[in-house]
C-alpha cells in the first residue's frame, strides 16, 4: 500500500479544490483556507494552505486527526 503525502509543495496541483475560510476571517488575508478533497488519490483528505499564499504548500489531514484538532480549538 502506498502511503499517502503529508503535505504538498503547492496548493495548486489540487485541481479543482474549493478553498473555504473561516467565517471569522475579517477579509484580510490573515487566515488559513480549507478544502476537502474529493477526487484522485487523496479523496477525503482535508487540504490547509496559508490564505496570504494561495499557490503555496498545502498540509493534508484525514478525517479523524483534522476533527480532533477543530474540537480542540473549540
Amino acid at each position: 500500500m502506498t502511503e499517502l503525502p503529508r503535505h504538498l509543495p503547492s496548493s495548486t496541483t489540487l485541481h479543482g479544490a474549493r478553498w473555504q475560510r473561516s467565517s471569522r476571517s475579517n477579509g484580510m488575508n490573515n487566515c488559513v483556507e480549507t478544502a476537502t478533497l474529493d477526487s484522485g488519490p487523496l479523496t477525503g483528505l482535508r487540504a490547509v494552505r496559508d490564505s496570504k499564499d494561495t499557490a503555496g504548500p498545502a498540509l493534508l489531514f484525514s478525517p479523524g486527526p483534522w476533527e480532533t484538532f477543530v474540537d480542540s480549538l473549540r
